[in-house]
């Protein structure tokens, strides 16, 4: 099934210090979880066939646009799960059950007095990014093959390559595996309109109940350099997920190895 046909989800705060970092941690002031640990929510960045801004399909592979107006634009390094879901007679989400996984750039922008994390999540084409390639999951559970994966993330400017998150194992998640997947299974049923958050199984609805979901499960912490710098025109961006068995943090492609490599205009 084409990723334009498929509803796109974000997990917001899976990462310690990555919403402090992002100056973002006020935004959720009034969200109380359940752990002290738990992401903050979901929200939409991309909703097919539907009206509006977030129906335009934003993802691309080689190029990053960066808004007409003048924004602060952060590289979010994540890794992203192709999920099919799995409803019940009466469209509950019942299951969710992972089939690959690749790396994302959930770019976003800073954006003073956006009501919604939606609002600062797609601004039009080539406002996220995509990996080259995907890994199959044999199982989402510990044991399978995401326990050997890290993530890291890369900012060329100006010739030089700086590190923009931090180099994190996938197993640093604060919410991985049959934690998360029942987290999440939860909150697109249940989550309200509130805050910076919305009505995941609403959208669900509109969206006439796809079959999967493309869901990023959360941004790594920043390296200085990413903490500091915002994105500008002429940037290439690097998100990298390797098997530290047998591949490094570079460049090089490998057959284990997924690179997002986008040129920034």
């Amino acid at each position: 099934m084409p990723l334009k046909d498929i509803i796109c989800l974000g997990v917001a705060g899976n990462f310690a210090h990555h919403l402090e970092q992002a100056g973002e941690l006020e935004d959720f002031k009034d969200v109380v979880t359940q752990t002290a640990d738990a992401p903050k929510g979901i929200f939409p960045f991309y909703l097919p066939n539907t009206e509006g801004f977030l129906g335009l399909y934003p993802i691309g592979t080689d190029r990053l646009t960066l808004p007409s107006y003048e924004a602060n634009a952060q590289v979010e390094p994540e890794i992203a799960v192709l999920f099919d879901v799995i409803y019940n007679d009466t469209h509950e989400v019942v299951s969710l059950e992972a089939q690959k996984f690749t790396t994302f750039n959930d770019c976003t922008i800073r954006k003073e007095g956006a009501k919604k994390i939606s609002e600062k999540k797609s601004w039009g084409l080539n406002s996220k990014g995509i990996g080259n390639s995907w890994i199959a999951i044999d199982k989402f559970e510990e044991g399978g093959v995401m326990d050997n994966y890290h993530l890291c993330s890369f900012v060329k400017r100006d010739g030089v390559v700086h590190p923009y998150g931090v180099d994190a194992p996938l197993l640093g998640y604060s919410y991985f595996y049959t934690r998360l997947k029942d987290w999440l299974i939860d909150k697109m049923n249940t989550q309200e309109d509130f805050g910076p958050l919305e009505n995941i199984a609403t959208h669900l609805k509109t969206c006439k109940y796809p079959k999967q979901a493309l869901i990023s499960i959360g941004a790594t912490a920043y390296a200085e350099f990413g903490e500091h710098n915002y994105l500008e025109s002429g940037d290439e961006v690097y998100v990298i997920a390797y098997d530290k068995r047998s591949d490094d943090a570079g460049f090089t492609a490998s057959p284990t190895k997924v690179i997002l490599h986008q040129k920034v205009q």
